[in-house]
């Protein structure tokens, strides 16, 4: 049974939006004063899809519409970092194609935009990507099992094919480890670890057949701690949270889950949906060893945000009547999340 977090230990505030919310990100920016976040909406009435800019303000608490741009096509994946004095937005869309928008960070104001055209990164819509941080060197994954690198230039985008499975492995998640490392996730329950200094396909993996219940299911979202890069957190289908361990490859780490636990030590479940984002959480100042997990935070298709520990009760951040599709802590300031919502909102969570 999950711990639900007392309402005087934290602010919410639900901005509407009108729109359907697929992705939301924290901006990072050089000045303290001035917070923006990005937003993947999609308009249903006009099947208008765009990538907008709003500024959050908490005293007096606001949340204000700055600048957008408008996409082809619906926004798949969405992510942003910082590169020398620019903000660098990246998102590939469900016509295949990928987007890096450059903005100032001081205002946000979005100057520039170069673009990989449909069909050369993938040949199937559904695709996943990861922007390096603090660099210009984006990893794509897809359904169709390509794993491309791109890396943007001053004013144009040099893009190679690291691998092509031929459609026999599928890839749903990627996440950059190290300058050279990174991690994919797909069906099964999946993960790959790679790198680039030996090319020609993964260097290590992990297959999910440790629980038949996982064989169809499926990896939405990866995170690695820079600080433990051997660990891969990874969250899917059926509540699951597990970490992936590289020093003992195959004894995965339920952390949630239908189902979850070793025998030995039950392990409760916050969800029974969809995990569609997961992340560490860097608010929590955990006191384990180097063999224990760190604490992490994850959303869910049944409206769940919540912070999961080895070993703990997992606590519930917000428990929402509708799906939360997305999430991002800030990483200036972890106290703030900003999540979104699927009944066309922005929740903005500040815990004290």
């Amino acid at each position: 049974m999950a711990v639900t977090a007392n309402s005087e230990t934290s602010q919410i505030h639900r901005f509407p939006q009108y729109k359907y919310i697929d992705a939301v990100r924290w901006l990072p920016v050089l000045s303290a004063f001035n917070r923006f976040a990005v937003l993947a909406t999609f308009d249903y009435d006009s099947d208008l899809s765009s990538i907008e800019i709003h500024s959050f303000k908490p005293n007096p608490i606001s949340f204000e519409f700055q600048s957008s741009w408008n996409s082809p096509s619906r926004i798949s994946s969405l992510k942003a970092s910082q590169f020398l004095q620019k903000t660098v937005i990246a998102a590939s869309t469900s016509s295949g194609s990928l987007h890096f928008l450059f903005a100032d960070s001081s205002d946000a104001t979005l100057e520039s935009e170069v673009s990989v055209p449909e069909d050369e990164l993938h040949s199937v819509s559904e695709s996943s990507i990861d922007l390096m941080d603090g660099g210009v060197e984006c990893v794509t994954v897809g359904d169709d099992g390509r794993v491309n690198l791109v890396t943007v230039g001053n004013s144009n985008l040099n893009y190679r094919r690291l691998f092509d499975s031929g459609g026999l492995v599928s890839y749903t998640a990627v996440k950059w480890a190290s300058p050279v490392e990174f991690a994919t996730g797909g069906y099964g329950f999946g993960l790959h670890w790679w790198d680039q200094r030996k090319p020609g396909g993964p260097v290590s993996q992990f297959k999910g057949n440790w629980d038949k219940n996982l064989t169809s299911g499926i990896v939405h979202s990866i995170d690695i701690h820079p600080s433990r890069k051997h660990t891969c957190l990874a969250g899917g289908s059926l509540g699951t949270v597990l970490a992936w361990d590289l020093r003992w490859q195959q004894q995965p780490i339920i952390l949630s889950g239908t189902g979850a636990g070793d025998g030995n030590t039950a392990v409760q479940s916050i969800s029974e949906s969809e995990v569609w984002e997961v992340q560490y959480d860097r608010c929590i100042k955990s006191n384990t060893s180097s063999t224990r997990i760190l604490p992490s935070m994850i959303c869910s298709e049944d409206g769940i945000l919540g912070v999961i520990e080895q070993g703990e009760e997992s606590i519930e951040l917000l428990a929402e009547p509708c799906a939360i599709n997305s999430f991002d802590i800030d990483r200036h300031n972890p106290l703030d999340v900003i999540c979104s919502l699927e009944w066309e909102a922005v929740a903005i969570l500040t815990r004290q």
